[in-house]
């Protein structure tokens, strides 16, 4: 019996079905995790990442429960929150720990509101009173729940949170002014790039990509060469969209904008990695529907919610 190495296309199909019948199951939970990622890594691109291996993990870890899933929320925050500690040990960074030590209550009032203050609470608190706080405060978990997440008491679970409220009401925030403009760089390949893709010169474009390129939209797609490419993301060549130059975040990405009969909204994002004059590696958040939407309201332009084969309206 000849033996093969390849994966079968059932097995791809019948994986790709599951996946989207469970991020189905979990969407109306989304948004709440994204926030609580970018919250407690203090970063809207340190949470989109946090928010990514999160849901790969959910995912991946169902063949290992031996029971149903009763409280879906509670699952993908314990695992986004178990992901955040394992990276902050491998950092070296103190976790800090959840004592039992009473501490006077404290009024924090419509203060919790703030975006300035929830996204910097990872530079000001230890993760753990960082979750701590974000998930009985904002996110609605109660002490017992938050106990099994963090792995404390519920008891130590609430003095946390006191401390917590105590730190951020001692502290100023000043709010700082998102960065909208866009911005040229002065690398020749992606500048190259920009004038293939909006002249709709697929040819042009593919040459700029090294034949080992890879390429991922995430949580979408992933592509490990060019010629994958061809067959696969680009067989029916480029939309016909404008890509554009932006800095989002404090990081220089490519906004590819289309245009509707009113304004230009936003379709994809994407990122390149040049080396060599090559582009070895584009990544895309084409599929992304809460890093894009947040992308924005940063930017002030309208994201695209019909999409082919998305529909998020």
């Amino acid at each position: 019996m000849e033996q093969t190495d390849h994966i079968n296309n059932d097995i791809i199909s019948e994986t790709r079905r599951m996946k989207l019948k469970f991020e189905e199951l979990i969407s109306n939970y989304s948004q709440d995790l994204w926030n609580y990622c970018k919250y407690i890594t203090g970063s809207p691109w340190d949470g989109e990442d946090l928010f990514q291996e999160t849901m790969i993990k959910s995912f991946a870890l169902l063949p290992q429960r031996w029971s149903e899933i009763t409280n879906k929320k509670y699952y993908l925050f314990k695992i986004a929150t178990n992901t955040w500690f394992n990276q902050c040990k491998k950092l070296k960074r103190e976790l800090g720990t959840i004592d039992e030590v009473p501490v006077q209550d404290i009024d924090f009032s419509d203060r919790l509101l703030i975006e300035d203050i929830l996204i910097s609470l990872d530079s000001n608190l230890t993760p753990k009173q960082t979750t701590a706080f974000l998930l009985f405060d904002i996110f609605q978990f109660t002490a017992e729940e938050i106990a099994g997440i963090v792995q404390s008491t519920p008891g130590g679970v609430y003095a946390s949170i006191q401390r917590a409220r105590k730190k951020i009401a001692s502290l100023n925030f000043s709010k700082s002014k998102p960065i909208r403009d866009s911005q040229s760089s002065n690398n020749p390949t992606i500048q190259a790039y920009l004038k293939a893709f909006n002249h709709g010169d697929l040819n042009s474009m593919l040459k700029l990509f090294s034949d080992q390129a890879h390429n991922e939209a995430y949580l979408g797609f992933q592509e490990f060469s060019k010629d994958e490419m061809i067959k696969g993301s680009l067989r029916y060549g480029l939309p016909g969209h404008t890509a554009q130059e932006f800095i989002l975040w404090g990081k220089p990405v490519i906004i590819i904008l289309a245009n509707n009969e009113k304004y230009p909204e936003i379709h994809d994002i994407q990122m390149q990695e040049v080396e060599n004059s090559k582009i070895v590696s584009s990544k895309s958040y084409f599929f992304r529907k809460e890093f894009i939407i947040a992308a924005s309201k940063e930017l002030g332009i309208k994201a695209q919610l019909i999409k082919p084969p998305v529909d998020w309206s």
